[in-house]
């Protein structure tokens, strides 16, 4: 329980009516489902409901408070107290911090922002910090990590009342450190506001999440990236990106930057490709801020990128060199480039890519290690804009030299029907392909039939570990897949 001046003590606010002075409050919720006697309950406003319109249903249940950001109506009768803000969203940042008693406060915060890269980086910065000793936890697009718990994550940046939740879980764990990944999102809706960042990372920026209920243009887009860079007290950001300057516009932190050109902090020099039969990677040295050679077990000058991340953060906790490679030659991020290791005669990776410029990156990836072939098995999901099935077709169509179009989540279209529409992309290109809609057989045939020097990819489901068909989703883990056939 806490006193509802403590709770509001970061908020300018006005009483619509009741009494402050001796308010407790016994929980705080914004989800009607989870309302109590003695509750205070924010009133968010979504994209599909708007909690204003719960207001005498939270009276009814006993809340003992209502935070507001427009007029609602109770019965005249209550003794609820309506607090009234300007953003609810934002009250409730400050508050869920208040109501775990600050718990960023106790960790080193590190926020890595970006359109690609931010998944990987996490995971790399987590592995570097803990090679040298450090308790990190994790909260991102796959899950969220609090010591031995992982829990499958819903957004990549979590509501700010849950996130406070699992940055005073972590604390409770004895945990020192937490990377994160922050949408844009998630800095739009104030879900990282209560807290100062002690690290902001930028990775990259390019077209995304534009569209209904999300952002409204590039420059909304980019606008939201950079509001990072006014909640962090140590900027860390990808000097080569043209952008660069709009992300920092509005910046109050200190900076450094990383990357490949001369103007950076931190750059990398003397890249090689390096293939080592079941894995590819990159090898390069680092100059300015560090001189060291490091090698990545993730193929690709995105890795790079990546790495010198995660190299830039981690030499803030002085991290060496020694520790920093273990990790990247080590760090496995689920589906993300995953190398899994069959034979040292061909390479099989699983990666996420599910639209047509993340296929086309990371096949054109592929292809700077010259191999006997490029198998690229994926299928499309279901219900979805049929636009993506003939464009990743296509794509594939292109750069590959064996395509195998199999399953991916058909929900509640057939799935010969999606196979028919990504059958029509590939046929633009001329590109060998073979139909296998069952996406195990389809992985048994990639396997049985490698040849040597080939490498072959598993796109489209990434870290998921189910197949969803007409609203079920069922287990299905490309890792289980392939070590039952295997076994078989």
């Amino acid at each position: 329980m806490m006193r509802l001046e403590d709770l509001l003590a970061e908020l300018e606010y006005s009483i619509i009516c009741g009494d402050t002075d001796d308010a407790i409050v016994t929980d705080v919720v914004m989800d009607t489902r989870k309302l109590k006697p003695g509750c205070l309950f924010v009133c968010i406003t979504g994209a599909n409901f708007d909690g204003h319109t719960f207001a005498t249903e939270a009276v009814s249940k006993g809340a003992a408070v209502l935070i507001t950001e427009k007029d609602v109506t109770v019965p005249e009768d209550s003794d609820t107290v309506i607090v009234r803000v300007e953003d609810t969203r934002k009250a409730l940042a400050y508050i869920s911090s208040a109501w775990f008693d600050h718990p960023a406060e106790k960790l080193t915060t590190i926020g890595v922002t970006g359109t690609k890269g931010k998944t990987t980086t996490t995971y790399l910065i987590k592995h570097m910090l803990e090679n040298a000793g450090h308790k990190v936890g994790l909260v991102g697009t796959i899950e969220t990590i609090i010591g031995d718990e992982h829990i499958p994550a819903e957004n990549t940046t979590p509501e700010s009342l849950i996130l406070q939740g699992y940055f005073a879980d972590m604390v409770k764990a004895g945990i020192d450190s937490v990377v994160m990944e922050v949408s844009s999102q998630a800095l739009m809706l104030h879900r990282t506001d209560g807290f100062i960042f002690d690290y902001g990372v930028f990775t990259n920026i390019s077209p995304d999440h534009i569209g209904k209920n999300e952002h409204k243009d590039f420059d909304d887009y980019l606008h939201c990236k950079s509001l990072l860079f006014s909640q962090c007290r140590t900027g860390l950001l990808n000097g080569d990106d043209k952008h660069l300057k709009d992300i920092l516009k509005n910046s109050t932190c200190e900076t450094e930057t990383f990357g490949l050109s001369e103007e950076c902090d931190l750059r990398a020099d003397n890249i090689k490709l390096v293939n080592g039969g079941s894995y590819l990677g990159v090898s390069f040295d680092t100059k300015g801020l560090m001189d060291d050679a490091f090698r990545c077990d993730m193929p690709g000058r995105f890795t790079v990128y990546n790495a010198l991340c995660a190299i830039a953060v981690s030499r803030h906790f002085n991290v060496s060199a020694e520790d920093m490679n273990k990790a990247l030659q080590s760090a496995k991020v689920k589906g993300r480039i995953e190398m899994i290791p069959l034979s040292p005669d061909y390479t099989l990776m699983i990666d996420y890519a599910h639209n047509a410029m993340a296929l086309e990156s990371l096949l054109s990836t592929l292809k700077e290690y010259e191999p006997g072939r490029l198998v690229t098995l994926f299928g499309c999901g279901g219900n979805r804009a049929k636009d993506r099935r003939f464009e990743m077709g296509e794509v594939s169509g292109r750069l590959s030299d064996l395509t195998i179009i199999t399953s991916d989540n058909p929900r509640f279209e057939k799935p010969e029907d999606i196979l028919d529409d990504i059958e029509t992309g590939i046929k633009k290109t001329g590109g060998e392909y073979i139909r296998i809609a069952d996406r195990k057989e389809a992985i048994a045939y990639a396997i049985h039939n490698a040849k040597k020097g080939d490498v072959i990819v598993l796109a489209g489901k990434g870290h998921e570990d189910y197949q969803e068909i007409e609203g079920v989703k069922h287990p299905m883990d490309e890792r289980v897949l392939i070590d039952e056939i295997m076994h078989e």
